[in-house]
């Protein structure tokens, strides 16, 4: 294998993995969510206090959740699809399928709301834009820069897709390789 070819296999690897730790950090939220809600609810009705502020960090918990683990669920190959034909397929055809997926879907989208949301976020940071409810949460500047953040993450795992499925394709995986591909 050509070192251009071992250099992309390893920075495929490293975005793998690199999305496989924010997944997993992330997903510690949802756990979060659930006991910070569960407290909102009981503060409510059984002691009569309202937080907005902790009804906002239900909503920033959620962004981060929805917005971070997007590549994640993308590497893990747990979003959704409709897959009447690619179910059948073999795996060079699937691989070839994924190429053309990252190249003419993921990538052009992942660009657009990359570009469309630099001028959005900056205007935010410009401003430090924090919650427009008395009480809320200063911080709003920070969420909007996961729309961006996003965008990379894609970006980034889109090309480690890539680098995977077109050595599928082209048949320039290895032996190891090989046996993990056909044990999915």
């Amino acid at each position: 294998m050509s070192s251009i070819v071992q250099f992309c296999r390893r920075l495929a690897d490293k975005i793998d993995l690199l999305n496989e730790w924010i997944g997993t950090t992330v997903s510690w939220l949802t756990l979060i969510m659930v006991v910070v809600t569960f407290t909102i609810v009981v503060l409510r009705y059984i002691f009569n206090i309202n937080s907005i502020a902790m009804q906002e960090s239900v909503s920033y918990m959620h962004a981060l959740v929805f917005m971070l683990g997007a590549a994640y669920t993308l590497k893990a190959d747990a979003h959704v699809r409709v897959d009447i034909f690619y179910q059948r397929c073999g795996k060079t055809a699937k691989a070839w399928i994924d190429c053309c997926g990252v190249l003419f879907l993921l990538l052009p989208v992942a660009v657009f709301i990359l570009y469309s949301s630099w001028h959005y976020v900056a205007e935010s940071w410009s401003i430090y834009e924090s919650s427009s409810n008395s009480g809320g949460l200063p911080g709003v500047f920070l969420i909007k820069t996961t729309i961006p953040l996003t965008a990379c993450l894609l970006i980034l795992q889109g090309f480690a897709m890539l680098v995977s499925n077109s050595m599928i394709a082209l048949g320039l995986h290895t032996a190891e390789e090989t046996r993990q591909i056909e044990a999915r």
